[in-house]
């Protein structure tokens, strides 16, 4: 097997929906003209305190076998107080791993994983591990990392980080592609060898966080999916921009096809299902009962927002009884995809 170089950072670019729509994870999450829901983590927030974590994967396993779409863990690796947000505390990629044997169906997405941070070789040995002990279930949401506390800790430099992840997102393909590789990049130097495992099936899909630093050409270009904050969530105009965002973005995919479109929002779930949206913490979480919600949702659907993970770490109601609410009454008017159901991997 002969052995491939590149220095380009321009290759391997991004794929379409079609080339995913037999990997389990992606294709449970995503399809064109449908929005399906995931669940953030932790479910609840860490305050100092990390006894407010137990009994999460409980709930997690509950979220799965409810027929959620997704679970979502952020990357977070040192706490800075000035963000006063310590994500779900435990590392990524082995947490995805624990929650992998915990679960069935649903996906597994990182939102977002550092890959300014994160040398590629690890981040591809960690992703293809998941995904194979997952069976395909793995979705990463990528991004360049906001908090400046964080790159000198790893000896780099905040303001390379938009170079850095362009980088490490053309050396992260490469590396998981079939064969040994003879890879030259400014991250390193890899000949004639073979990282292992693959992914389970296929190429691990990518979505951008934000700009993560890149031209929206690259992100049309580069991106599986884009995934991005929704703007204003109460007033009309919030989703007939954010449409107007998505539509823009697509119009600039080099082939025209499809490509997905994620957001999120932190919830205050209350009781009240005529509660109207209402702003809280400067507009950093949203109360809301669950006839808003839902219209808001089918806002979003319309505008083309295919997945929309719920953060509930806020709400002041149990996390079990935030989540049956949302199963029962707001699930079943957005359902997960079933069509593609995980590899049986047998470990």
């Amino acid at each position: 097997m002969n052995a491939t170089t590149t220095n380009s950072i321009d290759m391997p670019s991004g794929a379409s929906w079609a080339a995913h729509a037999r990997h389990p994870g992606y294709r449970r999450m995503f399809a064109p003209d449908a929005l399906t829901l995931g669940i953030f983590l932790p479910l609840r927030f860490y305050e100092g305190d990390m006894r407010v974590l137990a009994g999460q994967s409980r709930l997690v396993s509950d979220i799965d076998a409810r027929g959620f779409a997704a679970a979502w863990v952020r990357d977070i690796p040192l706490y800075d107080p000035r963000f006063g947000d310590a994500g779900q505390l435990f590392d990524p990629f082995t947490y995805l791993a624990y929650l992998a044997a915990r679960t069935q169906r649903i996906s597994l997405a990182t939102g977002s994983a550092i890959f300014s941070l994160r040398h590629p070789i690890d981040l591809a040995k960690s992703a293809a591990t998941i995904d194979q002990l997952s069976g395909g279930r793995l979705v990463m949401g990528i991004a360049s990392g906001d908090r400046p506390i964080e790159f000198p800790a790893y000896g780099l430099q905040h303001d390379q980080r938009a170079e850095r992840f362009a980088q490490a997102v053309a050396d992260f393909r490469r590396l998981l592609q079939p064969g040994r590789r003879a890879l030259t990049s400014p991250l390193g130097h890899i000949t004639d060898a073979e990282l292992l495992p693959k992914p389970a099936a296929g190429p691990i899909p990518l979505l951008v966080t934000g700009a993560s630093g890149q031209s929206p050409d690259w992100i049309a270009a580069h991106a599986d999916g884009w995934l991005t904050y929704p703007g204003s969530s109460v007033v009309p105009a919030g989703p007939k921009a954010l449409g107007q965002k998505i539509q823009a973005w697509r119009d600039r995919i080099p082939d025209g096809g499809f490509r997905p479109h994620a957001t999120n929002e932190w919830i205050d779930l209350v009781d009240d299902p005529t509660h109207p949206p209402t702003l809280l913490h400067g507009g950093f979480i949203l109360q809301i009962g669950r006839h808003a919600l839902i219209d808001l949702l089918s806002q979003w659907q319309t505008a083309g927002v295919n997945h929309v993970a719920l953060g509930i770490q806020f709400s002041r109601r149990p996390a079990a009884e935030a989540i049956q609410e949302l199963a029962e009454e707001v699930l079943p008017r957005f359902p997960s995809h079933e069509d593609v159901p995980p590899l049986d991997m047998d470990w």
